[in-house]
Order: structure tokens, then C-alpha cells, then sequence
């Protein structure tokens, strides 16, 4: 309506960057929650991790350094479900996203690459948060008691190497979904997912497996779960997993900018 008719006069243009990105994230973590198979990664996989985990310790003679499994096992559990979301979770919806044409629509919208990006990473860290307060909950019903030495540190230590290890997988996942195809996305994202989850370091500590760990400590997920261990059992910052984890994060970012395809 022209403003001649008391009405309003019409201002087309696009949001602001930040509100855009607001409501992208908004959606995209709806979505998440929505979806059953990522709740399953998200929650449930973990859930049943810690506690088998905790309640088979002892038959299985894990080497935990004198402490309880509990202990050991619930800061893994944590690091394993940042992995779950932020890399096997993003890089499946991605890719779903891109062969049924969502992310092609988006790519015409004022919303730029970068804000997509952003705003699936704010949604990450909502989910993240979510979870990590499911597991918490379990882990302390399961008996674990974080390391209370240094409160200040603890924290800040956990929330550096989560904020790190969400930055590194998902830029991980990103590149996997803008590179394959849907179902390759599927089958890869699942497969490294349960890899990693065994052997990759992040479920228990890098020492225990033998001579390995030298390899398995410079991966993203054995430096996400040293770096959870060091913070809410040692109550310190281990500095050298996260500057492999940022080392990752920055590794992924530059490959999918390059590579990410809207279609």
C-alpha cells in the first residue's frame, strides 16, 4: 500500500546478517530435534555408552590410572557426543539437504554461504548443550564426581574444548556432506562415526591403546577427549588437543569454503 493511503510504504531488502543467521539456526536445530536418527547418535548412543561402559569396567580390566571408571569414562562419553552431532549429525542432514534441493533454495536466498554455515553451527551448540546435560545428569546418577580442585578452570577448560571440538567436526562434516553424494554421505559419516568411537581415542584415554596412540592422539577425537579428560579429571587445560582441535577446525573450514556445493 502506498503511504498516500495511511498505509505503510514498502521497504524490500534483505534482514540483518544476524538476524538471519538467528533464524537459521532456529530452524536447523528444530530440525535436528525433530529427527529421530539424530537423537539416537545425539542421546541414546551415548547414553547406552556410559553406562555399559561404567557396568562392564571391571570385567573387561580397563586401566583408568587408579581412578574410578566412572570418572574416566563420563568426560569420554561428553566428547563422544560432540563428535555424534557435530560431525556425523550435520554431515547426513547436510547432505539429505542438498540432494532434495534445500540447500540449492537457500543458496537463492539473501542468506549468503557463510550465513548457513554460522547459522548450523549455533544450532550445533544449542543441541550440544542440550545433550550435555542429559549425559551430566547420568553420570552423576552413575556415581561420577568431576574433579573439583580448580572450579574456574574446569569449566572454562570444558567449555574451550567443547566450543574447539564442535568447531573441528562440523567443519569435518560440512566437508563430507558439500562433497558426496547423500547416501556416500550416509554410509561414510556412519562408518567414521563408529570408527572413531572405538578406536579413535575419545571414548577412552589415548594411552590405552599401546603403541597406537601416538598416531591416535593426532586425531579430532582423541584430542576432544583428552582435552574433556584433562579438564573434569585433572582439572587443567591440555593445551597441545586443543590446538590440534583448532588445527582441524581451521584445516576443515578452508576445504569446505573451497569445496561446499549448494547442489
Amino acid at each position: 500500500m502506498s503511504a498516500q493511503l495511511g498505509g505503510f510504504t514498502p521497504a524490500p531488502g534483505a534482514a540483518p546478517f544476524a538476524r538471519q543467521v538467528a533464524t537459521q539456526a532456529r530452524m536447523e536445530a528444530r530440525l535436528m530435534l525433530r529427527n529421530g536418527e539424530q537423537l539416537l547418535l545425539a542421546i541414546v548412543i551415548p547414553v547406552i555408552v556410559l553406562v555399559g561402559g561404567v557396568l562392564g569396567a571391571e570385567r573387561l580390566g580397563l586401566d583408568l590410572d587408579g581412578h574410578q571408571p566412572v570418572d574416566v569414562l563420563a568426560p569420554g562419553v561428553l566428547a563422544l557426543a560432540v563428535m555424534s552431532t557435530a560431525f556425523t549429525s550435520i554431515a547426513i542432514a547436510t547432505g539429505f539437504e542438498r540432494r532434495y534441493g534445500v540447500i540449492k533454495r537457500l543458496g537463492a536466498s539473501p542468506l549468503p554461504r557463510s550465513g548457513l554455515l554460522l547459522g548450523k553451527v549455533l544450532a550445533l551448540l544449542n543441541v550440544v548443550a542440550l545433550q550435555l546435560v542429559v549425559l551430566v545428569v547420568v553420570g552423576l546418577l552413575l556415581g561420577w564426581r568431576p574433579s573439583l580442585d580448580n572450579p574456574p578452570v574446569s569449566i572454562g577448560a570444558t567449555m574451550l574444548a567443547v566450543a574447539a571440538g564442535t568447531w573441528a567436526f562440523a567443519s569435518l562434516g560440512l566437508l563430507v556432506a558439500g562433497l558426496l553424494r547423500a547416501e556416500a554421505t550416509l554410509a561414510l559419516a556412519n562408518l567414521v562415526y563408529l570408527l572413531l568411537m572405538v578406536g579413535g581415542g575419545v571414548v577412552l584415554p589415548t594411552s590405552s591403546y599401546g603403541a597406537a596412540s601416538a598416531v591416535i592422539g593426532w586425531l579430532p577425537s582423541a584430542a576432544l577427549g583428552d582435552a574433556m579428560r584433562a579438564a573434569l579429571v585433572d582439572a587443567r587445560l591440555d593445551l597441545t588437543a586443543i590446538v590440534i582441535l583448532v588445527a582441524w577446525g581451521v584445516l576443515g573450514t578452508l576445504l569446505t569454503a573451497r569445496t561446499f556445493k549448494w547442489e
